[in-house]
């Protein structure tokens, strides 16, 4: 009932789309994305990076994960996350993801190649596609901490795909992990996108490609949060990556922004309200309402046969 990354993502470039992976923590977004997939007849990646296993539990993620994919009719993957090692990737797979992802990009070239090549190895043979991450985005989410980024080279990334045989490749070209992407004016390296997908013979992967929409923020904020300055993507970059061969773009911020706001609405405006079936249920909604609007801007909407 799952598929894999490689076979979603495949589909999005040969038909010049890109699938959203989008991350989940609890119940209610695992919800959020199922329902959004069967309303927009939209295939899409379910994402769990480290941390929430850690705090939802591998075996729950797991099992709710292929639940929501056995009552849905379009593809659905189960995908690891920035996975930092080869322990956390042979219990994923043993749990039933049908994906995985090993970030090695804080390591030298050599030694990213050498990890990859292992969890390629790993996860191949049993059915299991493969994304990696050459380059290195800035800001900061989950566990991710990074200051500083380093950008994909194109020619390091050919040589790269080559010698991993590796599925997919997150590549960086200018977005951030978070809520605060810039400071300034946003600007994606187009050119860097277009010669690594010229060179590179994989699927590629944005990530950091929230764009923390305004109506988020402003919900929020009339509701007790403090989040000035947050500044994602916006949605004309992210419709000219997907033109210039991205098939699969992450998003976790503005689901967690959605999250906040409606919780926060409801806390403020029912007092009195202590059923957790009434304050997480609105929060449900609103994610949705993000979930939907991604899988239409990415063109996957109505995609899935």
């Amino acid at each position: 009932m799952l598929v894999t990354n490689k076979e979603i993502m495949s589909d999005a470039l040969a038909k010049g789309y890109a699938v959203g992976a989008f991350n989940i923590n609890n119940l209610e977004i695992l919800q959020a994305v199922a329902e959004s997939v069967v309303e927009e007849r939209s295939p899409a990646i379910i994402a769990a990076t480290p941390s929430a296993i850690r705090y939802g539990g591998l075996e729950y993620l797991a099992a709710i994960a292929k639940i929501a994919a056995k009552s849905v009719s379009q593809p659905v993957a189960l995908h690891l996350d920035h996975g930092k090692n080869l322990e956390t990737i042979s219990k994923c797979i043993d749990s039933g993801f049908s994906s995985v992802m090993i970030d090695a990009s804080h390591l030298d070239f050599e030694e990213n190649i050498s990890l990859t090549r292992k969890a390629v190895d790993l996860a191949h043979p049993r059915g299991v596609s493969v994304e990696a991450e050459l380059g290195r985005l800035a800001g900061i989410e989950d566990d991710i901490r990074q200051i500083d980024a380093v950008l994909t080279d194109p020619e390091a990334a050919r040589e790269f795909v080559n010698r991993t045989r590796v599925d997919a490749l997150a590549v960086a070209v200018g977005t951030s992990h978070g809520a605060y992407k810039f400071k300034g004016e946003p600007k994606l390296d187009f050119k860097r996108l277009r010669a690594i997908r010229r060179i590179a013979d994989t699927l590629l992967v944005l990530h950091g490609a929230s764009s923390v929409p305004t109506w988020i923020i402003e919900k929020a904020t009339r509701y007790g949060a403090n989040l000035a300055g947050a500044k994602g993507i916006p949605e004309d970059h992210i419709r000219k990556a997907i033109s210039l061969g991205i098939s699969k773009i992450n998003i976790d911020t503005d689901l967690r922004l959605a999250f906040t706001g409606g919780v926060r609405e409801i806390l403020a405006t029912s007092p009195k309200e202590f059923d957790p079936r009434k304050i997480l249920g609105p929060a449900k909604e609103t994610i949705k309402q993000v979930v939907k609007s991604k899988m239409r801007l990415f063109g996957s909407s109505c995609k899935a046969s």
